[in-house]
């Protein structure tokens, strides 16, 4: 039984011709990846303002449904860093029971715009609109994570830029320096781990196969075990969470009104537009990884149905996840099947070192998202402002400062519409109207002022429509030619305007005659009712047929 043609999961095409080398690798690749996932699953979970085991929970069914169902044969889903400042938000702003309902809000309307074919718009983002917001939410990851590093004691943490400063300012007295340098341990042996092994490398064999352990699993087992041994007064998992569960979730059904959904549908719209961008993003990099290439709208539904189950089950929103994807891709994978191996390899993990998680220092897991906060960040970019024109710094440094210290779905929105107010501005300008001269036509020769003709450049759209209301001011006394061989695109402003010209012509009885107009152009102006106006005796192929039969009368 096939799929039908709307919904083809990539996991179908890719078990034609499975064989078992193909399943070694994904077996390998996945279980790399499950050790990866595990403490950036936690990680993420506790930045986010709710319970480790959510992360886990997120990860194991959310990324097995993304694997399962999605139009990828090698991303990874689970939680991602690029939602803990939106997830904690809502969690801070409308509650844990609300997270569900907006989460699967956000699932319909990923799975909506996947049915509605709506994946190939995503790529019409700006990637300085991308890059912004990118960047302004490593910011945040990092501030949001100081009071942990610092060891800092206080009941919450709001959701703003500046309420956070605020807060930590005031709990800088309860500094625990202990929790500090052990921050700083860990954050200094992922970057060791991370650029000096590799290059030690390649001198020392057996140092590159210890390269292959997660940097993020060293540091975890080896302050895990100094907090254990040493009986440091830092805080753990177990201290402030209780631990993690040794069992499967069960479902959650919150009570669900038509108020809260409206109350809503402004934080579910921007997890499923954020959830979209990450997702199809890191399709694209995998992509470029293994030369396959994704199904975009696939991909969306196959996140939308994860992020509507996934919440009832003690979940958090999900999306596809670039470090996991690459480690994937660097791994061996081939298929989905390594993604599900993946999940399996995390719920195996969980059920088994679930009592030795409480004893993870928050210090260590603070250190991690620091390093994950500069590592999803393109700081270059900012480097390389003076490159570009002004309108992209703009835009850029816009997005940025409005997701640090406003809110990232303003940042997205201003990010949006200075995009566009900029592409409209840049079009308009290419668009042009050139008088066609003597020079060009021996046969205007002698004709002017009586006879004059025009030639149109570029798209006549409603940021251009200016260049035909202003030749109104300016018409001959009796032919007017204007040639659109060159014109590109007519949208229905630009066929009002050329209507609003030929009604000007008829008062002022001057003829007006058209050429050189292209099928995009013709279906537009016979939507209009300009071409049967008009009559074919003023409609011709080219300029010198049309200035032809104008000068014969």
């Amino acid at each position: 039984m096939h799929a039908p043609l709307f919904f083809q999961p990539k996991l179908l095409e890719a078990l034609q011709g499975y064989n078992r080398q193909r399943l070694l690798r994904d077996i390998g690749a996945g279980v790399t990846v499950g050790v990866v996932a595990l403490p950036l699953a936690m990680a993420f979970a506790i930045a986010s303002g709710v319970k480790p085991e959510a992360g886990l929970f997120t990860a194991i069914i959310a990324g097995f449904l993304i694997s399962a169902l999605g139009g990828s044969r090698v991303q990874i889903g689970g939680p991602a860093g690029a939602f803990i400042v939106i997830v904690y938000g809502i969690v801070e702003r409308y509650g844990l029971a609300n997270l569900i309902i907006a989460t699967a809000m956000s699932g319909v309307m990923l799975f909506a715009m996947g049915l509605f074919r709506l994946g190939t718009l995503v790529r019409f983002i700006p990637v300085a609109v991308v890059i912004g917001f990118t960047n302004g939410i490593a910011v945040l990851i990092a501030l949001s994570q100081i009071k942990d590093f610092l060891g800092l004691r206080t009941s919450s943490m709001p959701a703003d830029f500046f309420g956070m400063l605020a807060t930590l300012q005031a709990a800088l007295p309860s500094f625990n320096g202990t929790a500090t340098l052990l921050a700083l341990a860990c954050l200094g042996l992922l970057v060791l781990w991370q650029f000096a092994l590799p290059a030690l490398g390649r001198r020392q064999p057996a140092l590159t196969r210890l390269a292959l352990v997660p940097g993020s699993i060293v540091v975890l087992v080896l302050a895990t075990t100094g907090v254990a041994l040493g009986h440091w007064p830092v805080e753990t998992i177990g201290s402030r969470f209780g631990g993690i569960p040794t069992s499967l979730p069960t479902l959650q059904w919150p009570a669900v009104g038509w108020d809260t959904v409206q109350l809503l549908f402004r934080p579910a719209l921007t997890l499923a537009l954020l959830g979209a961008i990450e997702s199809l993003l890191c399709a694209r990099v995998a992509d470029g990884m293994t030369g396959d290439r994704h199904d975009p709208n696939q991909e969306l539904m196959a996140q939308g149905i994860a992020n509507v189950v996934t919440p009832f089950f003690g979940g958090m929103p999900a999306t596809g996840t670039i470090a996991r994807t690459v480690t994937n891709v660097k791994s061996g994978a081939s298929s989905p099947v390594a993604g599900l191996v993946h999940t399996l390899t995390l719920l195996m993990l969980m059920l088994a070192a679930a009592p030795l998680a409480s004893h993870i220092p928050l210090a260590a897991m603070a250190a991690i998202l620091m390093f994950v906060a500069w590592n999803m960040g393109e700081w270059r970019k900012f480097l390389q402002l003076g490159q570009f024109r002004l309108p992209y710094r703009l835009t850029l440094l816009s997005v940025f400062l409005l997701t640090v210290v406003a809110d990232l779905t303003v940042a997205v929105e201003v990010g949006l519409l200075a995009a566009c107010l900029t592409f409209i501005y840049r079009i308009s300008s290419l668009s042009r109207l050139d008088p066609v001269s003597a020079a060009d036509h021996g046969e205007l020769a002698g004709s002017s002022p009586r006879v004059a003709a025009y030639r149109l450049h570029g798209a006549l759209f409603f940021g251009a429509v200016k260049l035909i209301d202003d030749l109104q001011d300016h018409l001959p006394k009796a032919e007017l030619v204007l040639d659109l061989k060159h014109l590109i695109y007519v949208d229905s402003s630009g066929a009002e305007a050329l209507s609003d010209l030929a009604r000007a012509c008829d008062k002022n009885a001057v003829r007006l005659s058209l050429c050189g107009l292209n099928h995009q152009a013709l279906g537009m102006l016979q939507r209009s009712g300009l071409r049967e106006r008009l009559g074919k005796h003023a409609q011709h192929a080219d300029l010198s047929s049309a200035l032809a039969a104008v000068l014969s009368r």
